[in-house]
């Protein structure tokens, strides 16, 4: 089981980069020490419901984007395509069916 620590330690560290802000400088954002915004990326502390506010702010983000796990959200979605998938291959060979044997009576 993954650990919500941890995502949220993997999707901090991940924004912090993508605006190119070191530690020091996301943690002055968001007015925090920057021992403890390491600690966070470490997995070792978890923030209160308004730190993650504030780091959002910071970070230019919505706060659910800090728990985003993309790897489960393709699962799910593939999951999803290959039953639909299935159920399409399901319906239309019941229908082949259907219309072989239709074409069958007829002839007979």
């Amino acid at each position: 089981m993954i650990k919500i620590k941890d995502v949220l330690a993997k999707n901090l560290k991940i924004n912090r980069q993508k605006l190119d802000l070191t530690q020091e400088k996301l943690a002055e954002k968001a007015e925090i020490s920057t021992h403890y915004l390491a600690m966070v990326e470490l997995a070792r502390k978890f923030p209160s419901a308004g730190m993650i506010e504030r780091l959002a702010v910071a970070l230019e983000i919505e706060p659910y984007e800090l728990f985003y796990m993309p790897g489960i959200a393709e699962k799910a979605l593939d999951k999803l395509q290959e039953s639909i998938v299935a159920n399409i291959e399901q319906t239309v060979s019941n229908a082949i069916k259907d219309s072989l044997k239709d074409e069958c009576k007829k002839k007979l």
